[in-house]
């Protein structure tokens, strides 16, 4: 049985942190319109800025993950929106009409 692109994001995520890195695990957790990852699409970062999986692309993803550092660095998870209603949401890439909620968390032992 091969490895589907969700569980790879997480056997990566755990792999990160036995080997004493920092992580973080952004989800889509709500769509609406047009958007490119369905809910339920995931992306690890960890504390280099390495990163596998997907909640977006473009300049949307760029802007998860250093959101995640930053949720690495407090402890304090985030709930990220981008959409059209965004004033930010033709800087970060989400001109498709649509919007995404991302919710961004460490991963803890």
């Amino acid at each position: 049985m091969s490895i589907t692109g969700s569980e790879d994001v997480l056997l990566t995520a755990s792999a990160w942190k036995q080997e004493g890195r920092s992580v973080a695990l952004a989800t889509v957790v709500s769509t609406w319109g047009s958007s490119p990852r369905p809910a339920g699409s995931q992306l690890v970062v960890d504390d280099e800025g390495n990163f596998l999986g997907s909640v977006s692309g473009g300049c949307v993803e760029g802007a998860v993950i250093t959101e995640a550092r930053e949720v690495m660095r407090t402890g304090t998870p985030q709930l990220l929106e981008f959409g059209v209603s965004n004033d930010d949401a033709w800087s970060v890439g989400l001109a498709c009409g649509g919007k995404i909620q991302v919710f961004v968390e460490s991963v803890s032992d």
